[in-house]
């Protein structure tokens, strides 16, 4: 699998991150940090823990990752779920946006996964 192949399959924009950061070697290598952080984890357990402020601040943060890797369709999700969360917490609405960014988030890393398998 090719890096711009990843970028096809997770729904994101390939030539606006290599415009941004020049380098293929650089891309993996973001995409590859990406994968191992720990955010989504902290993201989930901040809304079990009802720290909404926490919460915003990961969803913010995982928004901010996504714009900066071009990562689009998880970029989307993690923003209306940051959106969301600003002004305080309507937990109706957050389980839904928390579910799509979910599985942006699964579909994201798979991809991810799937470059780095194929480089052996």
């Amino acid at each position: 699998m090719t890096t711009k192949e990843c970028y096809e399959l997770m729904g994101a924009d390939y030539e606006d991150v290599l415009g941004r950061l020049m380098m293929e070697k650089l891309v993996k290598k973001f995409l590859y940090k990406f994968a191992d952080a720990k955010d989504m984890e902290d993201l989930k357990s901040s809304l079990a823990a009802k720290d909404y402020e926490t919460a915003f601040r990961m969803a913010h943060n995982l928004k901010g990752v996504c714009a900066n890797l071009s990562i689009t369709k998880l970029g989307a999700s993690s923003s209306e779920l940051c959106e969301e969360l600003r002004g305080g917490c309507n937990t109706d609405r957050v389980e839904p946006l928390l579910a799509v960014v979910l599985e942006d988030y699964d579909a994201t890393l798979a991809a991810i996964r799937q470059l780095q398998a194929s480089e052996g």
